[in-house]
């Protein structure tokens, strides 16, 4: 027997890895590129921090929701939601998609008929309009939903005074399992207001009434609900034409759908417990094919979903300023960004990314922001490594109501770019400077001469 070849030996390296409660390595997620185009590019010419937004992604999003509701109800329309995020870019890639408006108050209204939606593919929403906003509404032909008794009664007084007619639904608000009840915007269905409301409304001279709405709550979870709310508002659909010989044009189910955050009080993550968009549309589409109604008596069933849309096509991309550690122990990093820009952080556990691999050792780590204030707090419960000074941090999900709720505070907001599907960033909102901040103060007389 001959002697054995000699194999030299070698040493492979073993990375460990912390495991969360789910049984997951917390290994640090590494994000390079946002649709091809590298983080550390986007910051060098638009500088830091900034807000992108992948068109890719949201198209991706609006023709996947499409598709998985007309497969589904193929009478159905969706109504973008402009206070989720209301840039100019963003709304009109919902409408080349075929969305309309759906707006809650009088700047938003202006801000759909600027970007060119007829008045007659508007859903004008909101406790507050105000008269001038009434009058255009009216005028363009746009659907106003009542939301109390007061605004119901000066429509009717305005629209006999001007002998015009509104093309109106009411605002309905019901019980679906849902705690608290969100019964601060219109009439309760329970009680029986919102039916005689109804009735109010087909005895009016001048009120067209063209349908009925609902929006039961914000990051709802439970399936069911919705299938109780399209089942009450079907129900009600049907009895005004039972009763009435009157045929309704649309059902309004509003928004609500979760999108991939994780919120701060929820034990599982978001990936577990956030129902899939089919799932939505199944319960949905059952509570309205509950009654048995004939093709031709079906109503038009509008959605106004924006956070689900619009979520996962915005990032922040923050650069860290500082390292620290706090009196217990714990890695506290600082960025250049805050919650005046990042408000959703008071709301969910956004996922970060880093933009290198900066070895295996992770800590648990809290991501402070760069304003003066104990609550400027983005994250926290996160392991990452020890990032240097300059290096990126990037947070995921921001696309809604971080664009529309963001403050100037301490700080001037930053610039938003668009990556195209063509690959190309775009700026779609300017950087903000001291000049453009202070360009509606005035300065007293008596001041001036000093």
């Amino acid at each position: 027997m001959g002697e054995k070849n000699y194999i030299k030996p070698i040493i492979t390296k073993q990375k460990t890895v912390f495991y969360g409660k789910f049984g997951k390595a917390t290994t640090t997620n590494i994000l390079e590129k946002i649709d091809g185009i590298f983080i550390t590019e986007l910051v060098e010419k638009f500088g830091s921090p900034l807000f992108v937004i992948s068109e890719k992604t949201l198209r991706r999003s609006i023709q996947r929701a499409n598709r998985t509701f007309k497969t589904r109800y193929p009478k159905f329309q969706f109504s973008w939601s402009y206070k989720t995020n209301y840039l100019d870019a963003v709304c009109l890639v919902f409408h080349e998609e075929g969305s309309w408006a759906e707006v809650v108050s009088e700047f938003e209204y202006d801000k759909a008929k600027r970007l060119g939606v007829p008045g007659n593919k508007i859903i004008f929403n909101g406790p507050h309009k105000p008269e001038s906003a009434l009058m255009k509404a009216i005028n363009d032909g746009a659907f106003i939903h009542i939301d109390h008794y007061d605004e119901l009664y000066f429509l009717i007084e305005l629209t006999e005074r001007l002998k015009i007619d509104a093309k109106v639904a009411i605002r309905i608000n019901m019980d679906t399992g849902i705690y608290p009840k969100w019964d601060r915007f219109g009439f309760n269905y329970e009680s029986g207001e919102a039916y005689d409301a109804i009735k109010r409304i087909l005895i009016s001279k001048h009120l067209q009434i063209k349908g009925l709405h609902c929006h039961i709550g914000t990051y709802i979870l439970s399936t069911d609900s919705y299938k109780i709310a399209a089942s009450k508002m079907t129900y009600l659909y049907k009895r005004i034409k039972d009763e009435f010989n009157y045929q309704l044009d649309y059902i309004d189910l509003g928004g609500g759908f979760a999108s991939k955050n994780t919120l701060h009080a929820q034990y599982l993550d978001s990936s577990i417990v956030v129902p899939s968009l089919e799932e939505y549309a199944d319960a949905i589409t059952s509570g309205i094919f509950e009654y048995n109604l004939k093709e031709d008596e079906l109503p038009l069933l509008f959605l106004e979903t924006g956070r689900a849309l619009v979520d996962e096509a915005g990032f922040l991309i923050s650069t860290v300023v500082a390292n620290k550690r706090l009196s217990n122990g714990k890695q506290a990093i600082i960025v250049d960004a805050g919650v005046n820009l990042l408000f959703t952080s008071f709301w969910y556990k956004h996922k970060v990314s880093v933009t290198e691999d900066y070895g295996d050792v992770q800590d648990d780590s809290v991501i402070y922001g760069n304003l003066c204030m104990n609550i400027d707090i983005l994250r926290d419960g996160v392991f990452l490594p020890p990032i240097p000074p300059g290096k990126q941090i990037v947070f995921h999900n921001v696309g809604a109501y971080n664009m529309t709720q963001w403050l100037q505070f301490i700080n001037p907001r930053p610039a938003v770019v668009m990556i195209t599907n063509e690959g190309v960033a775009e700026l779609i909102r300017e950087k903000e400077t001291l000049d453009y901040i202070v360009q509606l103060e005035r300065i007293p007389e008596k001041q001036k001469m000093k």
